[in-house]
């Protein structure tokens, strides 16, 4: 079934868009929507090359413009120089979604300080970084989106998952102190928490514990990124407009159990 929504304040025709972490999963199911709603699509990847390119092919499908780069998010002048040459590219990214993210599961006494630094460099340092880089060609055109990918694991918490819990945390009060900040320029901010995912990461997990998470879902099934994509559309399109400051969960109803 095709996602795309017909009504005007579904289209973001004239938009450019930045989607981190856009070369598979999640990431790459939102920038095809975007794309497939009228928004040039800039993505950035890290060592998922092939994958980027798969996106591009996508975006490209779709009539509108795309832009590659390989961008590590903790990187900071990366971060710059990625939004300095999608600017130049495509125009100044007026939705940005930051959907990059890593994981490095181990149970807290286990846990090295590069494993909590790394990810929260990532998940949580990326996220500003790349707001940062594009908030003041936003607050000039008085109008942005931004759209921050966090996980139910924040509220929930998750044995082994303390550095990607404590980052994804951090991502709602980071959302939540911007929208503040620059609502008064037309700017939203949003996060959006995804629960238990159909991705790469998840493919590889034992077919029992898929079925315990199962039973906790009250839908009863696994999610797909294109459960999550139609959000990001409707919150980065003039529908979205009076929503901001919020978390809201995809998640099959996991965090009403």
């Amino acid at each position: 079934m095709s996602d795309t929504l017909l009504t005007d304040d579904f289209r973001l025709d004239g938009h450019v868009a930045l989607v981190t972490g856009g070369s598979r999963g999640i990431g790459r199911a939102i920038a095809l929507a975007l794309a497939r709603h009228g928004a040039d699509v800039a993505i950035t990847y890290v060592s998922q090359s092939e994958g980027a390119q798969q996106t591009a092919a996508g975006i490209r499908e779709a009539g509108r413009r795309c832009y590659v780069a390989a961008c590590d998010v903790a990187d900071g002048d990366a971060v710059v120089a990625t939004v300095e040459a999608v600017t130049a590219s495509l125009g100044p990214p007026d939705i940005l979604v930051n959907n990059a993210g890593i994981t490095r599961d181990t149970l807290l006494m286990r846990m090295k300080d590069e494993d909590w630094d790394t990810v929260i460099a990532t998940d949580l340092r990326g996220a500003f970084v790349a707001t940062r880089a594009c908030m003041r060609a936003m607050m000039k055109n008085r109008w942005g989106r931004i759209i921050n990918i966090g996980s139910v694991v924040a509220a929930m918490g998750n044995p082994g998952q303390a550095n990607y819990a404590a980052a994804k945390a951090g991502l709602g009060g980071f959302t939540r102190s911007i929208a503040r900040e620059v609502g008064s320029r037309n700017i939203t901010a949003n996060l959006i928490a995804p629960g238990f995912i159909e991705t790469d990461i998840t493919a590889d997990l034992p077919e029992e514990l898929v079925a315990r998470v199962k039973e906790q879902i009250p839908l009863q099934r696994i999610g797909s990124p294109d459960d999550v994509a139609p959000l990001v559309v409707f919150l980065a399109g003039e529908s979205g407009r009076y929503i901001t400051g919020q978390t809201i969960n995809v998640d099959g109803g996991l965090l009403t159990t």
